[in-house]
């Protein structure tokens, strides 16, 4: 078994991640300088980032002899390592060629994008992302593909091949 962590964000992420992180401060601040009405916003905005991170953001992939393991904090699921007929690293010019233009459905922007993105040549993409390079395309039989960003990409498609 060989585990990767999610990637580190890339530098575009991060810049996101942290202007969304002050949205919840910001609505804070201005309820504790007079404005109740915006500690509703703030506690909802927070409630998301919170599902966000123990939900939606995994937080490695382990590969093992069977299968690779995805992992959040509060779930797990698997991709039968028998179900995959390829995994490749891609980069934005042939990912972009491959799948046309798409259009993410979960979140995007704090700590990456996370969920399904809809494609325009292969339709819906299970997408776990949190750069914008070192992107891996799985490829199942009969299923949708996997679009990941784990830790050493290159060593993480050699273990899926091994």
């Amino acid at each position: 078994m060989r585990t990767f962590r999610l990637a580190p964000m890339c530098p575009a992420m991060l810049t996101i991640t942290v202007v969304m992180l002050a949205l919840p401060v910001a609505f804070g601040v201005g309820a504790g300088l007079g404005h109740p009405a915006l500690g509703l916003p703030a506690a909802i905005v927070i409630a998301i980032y919170a599902w966000i991170w123990l939900c939606l953001r995994p937080t490695r992939f382990v590969v093992g002899p069977r299968a690779v393991e995805v992992v959040w904090p509060l779930r797990r699921t698997e991709i039968a390592r028998d179900g995959i007929v390829q995994a490749r690293m891609v980069d934005r010019r042939q990912l972009r060629r491959d799948i046309g233009w798409g259009m993410r459905v979960g979140a995007g922007g704090l700590w990456g994008g996370f969920g399904w993105l809809w494609t325009q040549r292969r339709g819906i993409v299970q997408m776990y992302v949190s750069r914008v390079d070192g992107f891996v395309w799985i490829e199942r039989a009969g299923d949708r593909p996997w679009l990941l960003t784990p830790e050493e990409p290159e060593a993480f498609v050699r273990a899926l091949a091994g």
